[in-house]
């Protein structure tokens, strides 16, 4: 009777302590998670504060790295809570251990090998840059401030990818190491460009090209520069400059002619019957300057319809050219050289009346 009492005494002792570790695990894990019976001192967790600047504080306080570096990979989940009575007692099953670093290694050379990091955020569908990244005990790659959204929107903590639940996390910096190399690329790629133009642009102008088109635009260029630094070097104006040299011109144009004339022997007898042969073999009988018929009784040729007209003299000139002597002195009053030149060949003459 006692024996039966006390196995009595035992069962009902240990269904109560089945009982107490149940409503320890169902109170700890459901109902209040901050809150534990194991706990033999009923601490509690630290509230969050209301005021959210006080919240972001302490929040960056919480993202700060122990050791201050900047590439420094660390897990962001908090420690694990104490075991609940329940799983100290194998009526209910523990919780997987943390990852180790062989573990998180191998998660990462699998996150690595699938391109997580190269590809943008599955949950904003944006490039990860330089802002903050967790990898997840599943090897999904998210941005850190995405990932907390979704767990406080879907009000559990699961991967949106796999929809593993109870994973971990950790703090990496793979993509802000690849948006690095992209931009230290492409700098010096622009760099590498403007280089290589500017020593194309140097050789363009001290190398003469090959082809045709080129070679005409190089010399062109050449010429351009030879008279730009010509006239940037002229201390005078420009005009000035174009002006005195418009007057050398003609002055020298002058110093010329006067020469000229002075040179110009006097036809003789012999000369005079040269050019009258000159002027019968070409065969021109119209004044030059009236285009009306001329009259010479010393060539004892005249032009069709020279009888009708009244007679003019008619004057040769040294260049064998004919004209009336009425047209010619015209012509001279109006010149305002001193000695004046042939209307037609622009020489200067000695004349003869025939």
């Amino acid at each position: 009777m006692a024996m039966r009492k006390s196995l009595t005494t035992k069962g009902n002792n240990k269904l109560v302590i089945t009982s107490v570790a149940f409503q320890d695990h169902i109170t700890q894990s459901l109902l209040h998670p901050n809150f534990s019976l194991s706990d033999p001192l009923l601490t509690c967790k630290r509230k969050a504060p209301r005021n959210p600047q006080a919240r972001q504080r302490v929040e960056g306080k919480s993202l700060q790295r122990p050791d201050g570096q900047e590439d420094r990979e660390y897990v962001l989940d908090p420690a694990p809570p104490p075991l609940t009575l329940a799983q100290k007692m194998g009526l209910v099953a523990s919780p997987a251990g943390r990852l180790t670093e062989d573990e998180w290694t191998q998660v990462k050379a699998r996150s690595v090998q699938q391109g997580e990091s190269a590809q943008p955020c599955a949950i904003c569908r944006e490039e990860f840059c330089l802002q903050p990244q967790v990898l997840l005990s599943c090897s999904h790659v998210f941005h850190r401030a995405c990932l907390q959204a979704f767990e406080r929107f879907s009000g559990r903590k699961c991967c949106p990818i796999c929809r593993r639940e109870q994973y971990e996390t950790r703090v990496i910096y793979d993509a802000a190491r690849l948006f690095r190399h992209r931009c230290a690329t492409r700098i010096q790629a622009c760099w590498r460009g403007y280089v290589t133009r500017k020593r194309y642009r140097n050789m363009r102008k001290t190398i003469c090209p090959k082809d045709k088109r080129l070679r005409q635009k190089f010399f062109e260029a050449k010429l351009q520069e030879l008279n730009d630094s010509f006239v940037r070097y002229c201390h005078t104006d420009t005009e000035a400059f174009l002006s005195d040299i418009d007057r050398s011109l003609s002055s020298s144009r002058r110093v010329f002619q006067q020469l000229e004339r002075k040179h110009v022997p006097e036809p003789q007898e012999n000369d005079w019957d040269r050019i009258q042969s000159q002027v019968i073999h070409r065969g021109v009988w119209d004044c030059p300057i009236c285009l009306t018929a001329l009259h010479s009784p010393s060539l004892r040729i005249e032009a069709g319809g020279s009888n009708q007209q009244q007679c003019r003299r008619t004057v040769l000139l040294s260049c064998s050219h004919l004209f009336h002597q009425l047209c010619l002195e015209a012509f001279e009053a109006f010149t305002a050289d001193s000695r004046p030149t042939c209307p037609l060949c622009r020489s200067v003459y000695h004349k003869k009346l025939i």
